[in-house]
């Protein structure tokens, strides 16, 4: 029975370090959070309701230090490189179409800065609830294809390198976290507060 279940646990560990992109989609669903805080905020922007400032500029910080120089980081200094070793194109296919994607997230988002700004000092939420919600669905519709897509591709091609790539992974975080003074557990406490603070409603996103 004892030997049964050290099989059992032995096997299960096994399993779960097969997951080379876990860390990767852990990013996902801490920027998940995110988005569905900012959906929430959309219809009190349209009706006149004021979003702090502090807020704002939080959520703005976490769009481009952890969505874009952490997580895109990890995916393009590790994750990208190691698929092309294994002989996925960076020209064409899958990979060329994430980077594509992470330049147009890259595009919303510093447009969502701007107009953020305007409404920090107008009060004028027009463009900034355009924005929010083009950038709200574009990286909705890039997490989908990645955890369903590329994920997959990925667990297959690199299931003979985990353990390589999940430390990639992790010191490519450490490092773009300190090269902006930030740290994980920093952007999942905003990411829980405003989760609390903006609550979605079931149906909403």
């Amino acid at each position: 029975m004892i030997a049964s279940m050290e099989l059992s646990l032995n096997w299960n560990k096994k399993f779960v370090q097969i997951m080379s992109t876990a860390s990767l989609k852990k990013d996902h669903d801490l920027i998940e959070k995110v988005l569905r805080a900012m959906w929430a905020t959309i219809p009190l922007l349209k009706n006149g309701k004021t979003i702090p400032e502090p807020i704002i500029s939080q959520v703005i910080d976490f769009t481009k230090n952890f969505t874009d120089v952490c997580h895109h980081g990890k995916e393009e200094n590790s994750l990208f490189p190691a698929l092309e070793k294994k002989g996925m194109p960076k020209e064409s296919g899958p990979i060329a179409v994430m980077l594509m994607e992470h330049q147009i997230t890259r595009k919303i988002a510093a447009r969502m800065e701007e107009s953020s700004k305007t409404y920090i000092k107008t009060g004028d939420a027009i463009q900034l609830v355009t924005d929010m919600q083009e950038y709200i669905n574009h990286v909705v519709q890039h997490i989908w294809k990645e955890n369903n897509r590329l994920f997959e591709m990925a667990e297959m091609a690199l299931r003979n390198d985990v353990e390589k790539i999940n430390q990639e992974l992790s010191n490519v975080e450490a490092q773009k976290l300190k090269e902006v003074g930030k740290t994980r557990e920093m952007y999942e406490k905003l990411a829980s507060k405003l989760e609390n603070q903006f609550p979605l409603h079931d149906g909403q996103l």
